[in-house]
């Protein structure tokens, strides 16, 4: 009996997990065209409520902007995330964030990555609305989008199916 639930049970797929608490909205409400028009990739944003860049899965630290708006990691099932904390925030040059993480890290979901004043970013008159782009999404023959309202760091955003 075992073995036939083993064969018709539906994989439940990879799961990202929201970066940081605050409101999910469609990658189509970020004003940027890069990330809008999906040209990085599929994805989703959260209008954060806190500035706790945290791991959205296990996985491996790839990279960490030196001006700490944004990460890139990779899980263990290979997915490529990229973390992009608001919009034209490099031209802050690393001013309100604070990087928790390194290149080549392990970190497992939840591990703090990232730590980003969000005030004082809306007050030099930044977006801080936080793009979470699969920029391997081609790889995957499913990408399906959490409905959009309010999540908790770690919340299900994204599920993926090879």
């Amino acid at each position: 009996m075992k073995f036939f639930q083993n064969l018709f049970a539906k994989d439940s797929g990879i799961k990202i997990g929201a970066p940081v608490s605050g409101t999910l909205v469609s990658i189509k409400e970020v004003s940027d065209p890069t990330f809008s028009d999906e040209i990085l990739g599929k994805g989703a944003a959260v209008i954060p409520s806190s500035g706790r860049i945290c791991a959205p899965a296990d996985g491996t630290v790839s990279t960490v902007f030196p001006t700490g708006h944004a990460a890139t990691l990779t899980t263990e099932d290979g997915v490529e995330i990229l973390i992009h904390v608001g919009l034209d925030t490099v031209k802050l040059d690393g001013k309100h964030f604070t990087i928790h993480a390194q290149e080549g890290q392990k970190v497992s979901k939840g591990d703090l990555l990232l730590e980003a004043d969000i005030e004082q970013i809306k007050a030099e008159g930044y977006d801080t609305i936080t793009p979470v782009v699969i920029c391997n999404s081609d790889d995957f023959s499913e990408v399906h989008l959490s409905e959009p309202g309010e999540v908790s760091q770690g919340d299900e955003m994204i599920s993926l199916q090879k």
